[in-house]
């Protein structure tokens, strides 16, 4: 039976408090990993930069954690209906890497310990059972919320890159093993979903307009797998090929830039801040000094301002009331188990 509170006419704006509301924490973070690879270029201060980031990536991650723990109480069909969606359920994995991208954060800051290494574990855990959690509903018929093109968006490739992520953090804590064996659950379906993609645009056509950003995570899997390669001490020309992936994926979505320019502002904008963010890490990783640093450092600011100006409309947006709301063209969902 549904809560009381799960009626439309009582539902708060805690209700419409969606999964990838974590995709802010993985973009701050990201930056703050952006930042701490431009301290041989920059000096500490790029280091204190990135602290602050970091410190701020944990406490938006708090926040929304206490958030979706009310939301989930007061509101556990608006959940229910979370894992149904055939989009909104792989946002779920935002919540694991949030937490691995944290740990990888405390990490690169010289905090190591327990309490880092239990991060790391749990999130690391999380993260394959979300995997598996969305790659088991392929198994089901498209009308019991299993594959179907309406799922055949770029946030497939979410609970794929938080695997190839693992490594960043678990290398240095001494886990290699773990590491590769999750990093290579990333590197088996990343093509896969890579194919599933184009092949929905080829049979069904694009995804909705409003889900343009997203197309920014096509640049993530190569240049985060260019930085898990290179942790494990794979020659730099492997994380050059994976860097030009990455360079090309951002030149091909770039020409979509005016089209999401002219969409109102929403949560799916905050798509872009990750992806940026990983290809400027992997390029100050690659480019630690000389000339080519330099467009490491270009690469840093940009990203830095597009996060400031998305944080910034986030703000804007709650003040307005216009984020937390029902979706505006809702996607079909599959029927209630």
């Amino acid at each position: 039976m549904s809560s009381p509170t799960d009626s439309g006419a009582a539902a708060g704006p805690l209700k419409y408090l969606f999964p990838a509301w974590y995709s802010i924490v993985m973009g701050l973070a990201g930056l703050a990993l952006a930042w701490h690879r431009a301290v041989p270029v920059m000096g500490e201060g790029a280091g204190a930069a990135a602290l602050v980031i970091g410190l701020q990536a944990a406490a938006v991650f708090a926040v929304l954690a206490v958030a979706t723990v009310l939301r989930a109480q007061r509101y556990p069909q608006a959940w229910a209906e979370d894992r149904r969606h055939p989009v909104r359920h792989t946002f779920i994995a935002t919540l694991p890497i949030a937490m691995v991208l944290l740990a990888t954060v405390a990490v690169a800051s010289g905090v190591q310990g327990p309490p880092v290494l239990a991060l790391w574990w749990a999130s690391s855990l999380a993260q394959l059972f979300v995997t598996t959690w969305v790659l088991q509903r392929w198994w089901k018929g498209a009308a019991n919320g299993g594959l179907q093109w309406a799922s055949a968006t770029p946030a497939l490739f979410i609970p794929i890159v938080g695997n190839v992520l693992v490594p960043l953090a678990g290398v240095p804590l001494g886990q290699p093993e773990w590491s590769a064996a999750q990093f290579g659950i990333g590197l088996l379906f990343w093509p896969v979903v890579l194919i599933l993609l184009v092949a929905r645009i080829v049979v069904q056509g694009p995804w909705p307009e409003r889900l343009l950003p997203a197309n920014f995570i096509f640049i993530a899997p190569p240049a985060v797998v260019g930085l898990s390669a290179l942790q494990f001490g794979a020659p730099p020309l492997v994380s050059w090929a994976l860097w030009g992936m990455a360079l090309f994926s951002l030149l091909w979505v770039a020409s979509l830039l005016p089209r999401i320019a002219a969409q109102p502002f929403g949560l799916p904008h905050w798509g872009m801040s990750f992806p940026l963010a990983a290809f400027t890490a992997l390029t100050l990783r690659l480019m630690p000094e000389g000339p080519l640093a330099m467009a490491g450092v270009a690469l840093l600011a940009a990203t830095s301002l597009l996060i400031a100006a998305l944080a910034l409309a986030t703000v804007r947006g709650l003040r307005q009331g216009s984020l937390l709301v029902p979706e505006a063209v809702p996607i079909a969902q599959a029927p209630a188990p």
